[in-house]
C-alpha cells in the first residue's frame, strides 16, 4: 500500500477499507494525517467556527446489571448507594441548566432490571409538560436494547414510544468498541455490537438524530478500531435521505482510574496526545459521511483538544455542568463557558454556541456565569 495514494483517496471522499485504515494509522506521519483530517473538516464544515454546547449530563439511575469492567459509576440492585433520580431533583437540575444558558438534558443511566418503557415514557412526558422548551438527548442503544428485552418488544416500537413522549435525539453511548470479542471481555452485559447498530438503524428510520462514539485504548486492536469506523459508516449510508442519522462522532480514550480492567491488569490508559490526534484524523478519513467530529477535552485536556481542531475536529463539546460516569474513572478536566470560548480562540478559531442539531445559538445575555464558575473548574 502507498500512503500518499491512500490519503489522496481519502481527500476524494472515497471509502477506505479496514486494512487500508490500519495501514494509514500505523504508518502515516501524524502531520500528514492531521493535514488530511483538517482538509476534510474544511470540506464538511468550511469555516473557522468551532461549535460548543451548554448542557447537563444527568443520570436516571446508577443501578445497573451490565457489570462493565471499565465503569466505576454503577451500583448493583439493592446497594446502599443506589438511586433513582426524583422529579424534584430533575426540576432543580433543569432549572439550574436553564439559568446557566443551557437548554438540553443529556439523560442516561444504568440497566435497571425493574425500570421499563412505561417509566421512561411517563418521565419524558412529565419533564416536557413542566419544561416545554427542554431538549431531551437521552438514553442510548444499550439502554434501548435493555428496555426492548424487558418489554419483549422491538427497537422501533420502544423508540417510537419514547419519541412520542418527548425524546428529541439519541446519544451514541455504549458503543465502546463494536467488535463482540472486545464487548464480551469489557461489557458482557451490554447489547452486542450488531444490536447497537440495529438500534441506530431503527432510530434513523424514525428520523431521529443520533450521535456515535468510540471508547478506545483498552484491549482492542487497531483493526477493531477500523472495523468500528466501517460499521458506523455503513449504518450512516443506510439512513433515509431526509434523515440526519449520525450527526456527530466523538472518540475518547479509556479512563482507567480504579476500574476493574486496571485492577486485573488487563488494560491501562496509555493513550498519548499524539495517538489521540491520529484517531481524530482517522475519524475524518474513515467517516466521510459524518459531518461533525468532536474533540473530547474532558478526557484529553485543553492543549491536546486544541490541536485536534487542526486535525479534523470542528466541535469542542459541552462545558458539562454535570458529568458523573467518565469522571468516576479519572477524567478530571472542566471548562466554564468563558473558558471553553477562550480555548477555542487560542487555537485560532471562532467559538459558536450550538444546539444538539448543530444549529447556532446566541449566547444568552442573562447567563449566570458567576454561578457557573463555582460549579466547574477551568482547564489549565
Amino acid at each position: 500500500m502507498n500512503i500518499d495514494k491512500l490519503l489522496q483517496r481519502a481527500l476524494n471522499l472515497e471509502w477506505l477499507s479496514v486494512e487500508e485504515g490500519v495501514f494509514l494509522f500505523e504508518n502515516a506521519p501524524t502531520t500528514e494525517l492531521m493535514y488530511v483530517g483538517n482538509q476534510l473538516r474544511q470540506h464538511h464544515v468550511p469555516n473557522d467556527i468551532v461549535t460548543w454546547i451548554i448542557d447537563r449530563n444527568s443520570n436516571t439511575t446508577n443501578v445497573c446489571i451490565a457489570n462493565c469492567k471499565f465503569c466505576n459509576f454503577y451500583r448493583r440492585p439493592g446497594h446502599e448507594e443506589s438511586y433513582i433520580t426524583s422529579i424534584e431533583e430533575y426540576k432543580q437540575k433543569i432549572e439550574e441548566t436553564f439559568a446557566f444558558g443551557g437548554e438540553q438534558l443529556l439523560l442516561q443511566g444504568g440497566h435497571h432490571p425493574d425500570v421499563g418503557l412505561q417509566y421512561y415514557v411517563d418521565l419524558f412526558k412529565e419533564l416536557k409538560s413542566l419544561y416545554p422548551n427542554l431538549k431531551l438527548h437521552a438514553l442510548g442503544p444499550p439502554e434501548i436494547a435493555h428496555i426492548t428485552k424487558l418489554e419483549g418488544s422491538t427497537h422501533t416500537e420502544v423508540l417510537a414510544a419514547l419519541q412520542e413522549a418527548g425524546l428529541d435525539s439519541l446519544p451514541g453511548a455504549g458503543a465502546e468498541i463494536l467488535n463482540d470479542r472486545v464487548r464480551r471481555l469489557i461489557s458482557k452485559g451490554k447489547c452486542s455490537g450488531r444490536e447497537w447498530l440495529d438500534v441506530m438503524r431503527a432510530a434513523h428510520q424514525l428520523n431521529m438524530t443520533t450521535s456515535a462514539t468510540m471508547m478506545f485504548g483498552h484491549i482492542e486492536t487497531n483493526r477493531e478500531r477500523m472495523e468500528h469506523f466501517v460499521d458506523l459508516r455503513q449504518v450512516q449510508s443506510e439512513k433515509p435521505d431526509d434523515a440526519k442519522g449520525f450527526i456527530a462522532f466523538i472518540p475518547w480514550p479509556f479512563q482507567d482510574e480504579d476500574t476493574i480492567l486496571k485492577k486485573l491488569k488487563r488494560a491501562r490508559n496509555t493513550c498519548t496526545g499524539d495517538e489521540y490526534l491520529r484517531m481524530i484524523a482517522m475519524s475524518r478519513i474513515m467517516l466521510p459521511n459524518v459531518t461533525n467530529i468532536q474533540a473530547s477535552w474532558l478526557t484529553v485536556g485543553k492543549p491536546t483538544a486544541q490541536l485536534c481542531l487542526h486535525a479534523g475536529a470542528n466541535d469542542f463539546g459541552s462545558i458539562m455542568i454535570e458529568e458523573n460516569v467518565v469522571s468516576a474513572a479519572g477524567a478530571a478536566f472542566r471548562f466554564t463557558a468563558n473558558g471553553i470560548q477562550e480555548a477555542i480562540r487560542e487555537a485560532g478559531f471562532k467559538p459558536q454556541l450550538r444546539d444538539q442539531q448543530y444549529g447556532y445559538r446566541a449566547l444568552p445575555k442573562d447567563i449566570k456565569q458567576q454561578e457557573l464558575d463555582k460549579t466547574t473548574m477551568i482547564v489549565d
